[in-house]
Formats: C-alpha cells, sequence, structure tokens
C-alpha cells in the first residue's frame, strides 16, 4: 500500500514546509456542511459553540447522533488527528456517525481544537478539557448520559484524549469510563527504537513526528519537567484511569511508546486493551479501509467501545 502512494503523499512535515502543509491541507482535506453530515435526515448533527477554558476563545463542538434516537445516549468525545498541526473536527464526523452512532446507538461530540503552531501548549488540550466540562454539564439537555462518556482520539487526538483523561482524573473533572486510543501520539522525546526503525518508511516518520512536537511546544520542546498532560508518555501516575483502549501498527513510528503506554497502565493495576496490527503503518485503515487488517481493527474497536457502553 505505501508502495502505491503518490510522493506527495509520502513527503514528510519540516519546519520549511509546514506553513504550506497546512494550507494545501485545509484546502484538500473534507469539511462537510451541517446539512451534508445530516445525510437526508439520518442524522441529528448541531454546531455548538461553547466557552472556551479561561482567557481563550469560544470553542466550537460538532454534535451528532441518529436521528429519532430516544433516551440519553452514551456519548464519544472524539478529537480528531492531523499532528496537532492540522485536521478538523467536521472531516471525522461521516465515519464516527456511520460506525459506531448507528450500530451501538451513541451520540458523538468532535472537538475543533486550537492547531499549532498558532496555538501552542496547553491550548488543543484546554479546549478539549472546556468542550468535555460543559458538555458534562449540559448532558440532560442534550440527550446525553454523563455516565457513559468515553473520551477518544486518532493519532493527535488520541494523544490528546489520553492526556483529557489524566487531566480530568486530577482535576477531579468529568470522569469519562474509557479512553480510545487509536495510534497515540504520546511522547514528544520522538527517540524509541521504532522510531528510528521507521524513519523514512512509515507516513508518519521521526521528521514529521518532531516537526509537530515543536510546533506544538515551542520553547517546551524537549524540556526535562514537561508535564504529563503535554506529553502522556511522560506521566510516572497512569493509576486511577478509566479503561483504555490502545492500537498501533507494528510498522509504526508511534509502536513502541503505545506498547509502554498500555505496559505503564497495568503496573499501575489499570485496565488496557492492546492490539499491535502486523504490517500496519500509520493510518493504514484511512489508506487501505477495504483490506482485511482494517476490517479487523474497526470490528475490535466496535467490540471494545460495545462492552465499555454496556
Amino acid at each position: 500500500m505505501l508502495s502505491g502512494l503518490a510522493a506527495e503523499a509520502r513527503e514528510p512535515f519540516t519546519p520549511q514546509n509546514l506553513a504550506e502543509r497546512q494550507e494545501r491541507d485545509a484546502l484538500a482535506r473534507p469539511r462537510p456542511t451541517v446539512r451534508e453530515l445530516r445525510a437526508d435526515g439520518r442524522f441529528e448533527v448541531e454546531e455548538l459553540r461553547v466557552p472556551g477554558p479561561p482567557g481563550g476563545p469560544e470553542v466550537t463542538l460538532v454534535s451528532g447522533r441518529p436521528a429519532g434516537s430516544a433516551g440519553p445516549l452514551p456519548l464519544l468525545y472524539y478529537m480528531h488527528g492531523g499532528g496537532m498541526i492540522t485536521g478538523n473536527a467536521w472531516s471525522v464526523l461521516p465515519r464516527l456517525l456511520r460506525e459506531w452512532a448507528v450500530p451501538l446507538e451513541l451520540a458523538v461530540v468532535s472537538v475543533e481544537f486550537r492547531l499549532a503552531p498558532g496555538a501552542q501548549y496547553p491550548a488543543a488540550l484546554d479546549d478539549c478539557y472546556a468542550g468535555l466540562t460543559w458538555v458534562a454539564a449540559h448532558a440532560a439537555g442534550l440527550g446525553i448520559d454523563a455516565g457513559r462518556v468515553v473520551v477518544g482520539g486518532k493519532s493527535a487526538g488520541g494523544g490528546l484524549a489520553a492526556a483529557l483523561a489524566l487531566l480530568a482524573r486530577d482535576r477531579g473533572g468529568p470522569a469519562p469510563i474509557g479512553q480510545l486510543l487509536l495510534c497515540p501520539m504520546l511522547d514528544d522525546r520522538n527517540n524509541t527504537f521504532s522510531g528510528h526503525q521507521m524513519a523514512g518508511i512509515d507516513l508518519w516518520d521521526r521528521t514529521s513526528n518532531a516537526t509537530a512536537w515543536r510546533a506544538a511546544l515551542g520553547d517546551r520542546y524537549g524540556a526535562a519537567d514537561l508535564p504529563p498532560y503535554a506529553a502522556p508518555a511522560r506521566a510516572t501516575d497512569l493509576s486511577g484511569l478509566p479503561p483504555a483502549y490502545i492500537e498501533v501498527g507494528s510498522a509504526e513510528t508511534l509502536r513502541d511508546e503505545d506498547v509502554a503506554y498500555a505496559q505503564a497502565i497495568w503496573r499501575a493495576g489499570g485496565r488496557a486493551e492492546l492490539h499491535v496490527w502486523p504490517g500496519a503503518f500509520h493510518g493504514f485503515d484511512t489508506f487501505a479501509p477495504g483490506a482485511a487488517l482494517s476490517r479487523d481493527a474497526r470490528d475490535a474497536r466496535t467490540r471494545w467501545l460495545r462492552r465499555i457502553l454496556t
């Protein structure tokens, strides 16, 4: 699959091309309207603008659920991927609604957090936390079961979901019942064996990873005292967290940091379900959605979500 991709798709992010790559992504990445997301009445979708973090701007949340669904629904509170430097809340919603909202009868809220380098840590996490606390406080009016909220995300969004679980635990905030971490971006130090092994091979390699972390952390990049909310792999206390689903590809830059995070949860007495998909690279199920491995990965995620929610 990788060998068949155009050279442009495999070009790494660098500090020199970052602005151009962000502009290209913004033009190319789908950003469906609310009307399009409603899919001829199959879904109820609305954009919510809620109070942001202290001193910060409002946060946009894109909320969706199956049309005509009765009673308070469990919620998947989702952060999109894109390395904290690209992506948007709207583009991920069609797949989330199709693959999970309908079969699992759940609501989805996708967060439009601020991107780096225009906004650096803790801006994105603060946006996500402000949105989560607002949703929890207004759950009844939104038709959401505040006792059945799962935080989740892919790549950078997976890292934000892990950080959100840590932050909610430490602040005594809304307590999610699970964290869905899909190839999460967890470690700013960028020095694992898999990072070196997959350099120049994986779609998201050490060069792109370093570029994104530098953009997100600014002067804090590489600091010895970086807080775990900035890079969850830095956490020394993973006790008291909700059960985690962690998946990653064996041919992926982020493999070793994600495996280490699952092991750290286990050592702290927590629950984690770890999947390392053989031969899978970063974003494999997006680029090869019909592959048997991609179907297996989607099925495994859905089974975990169903167990957590029921």
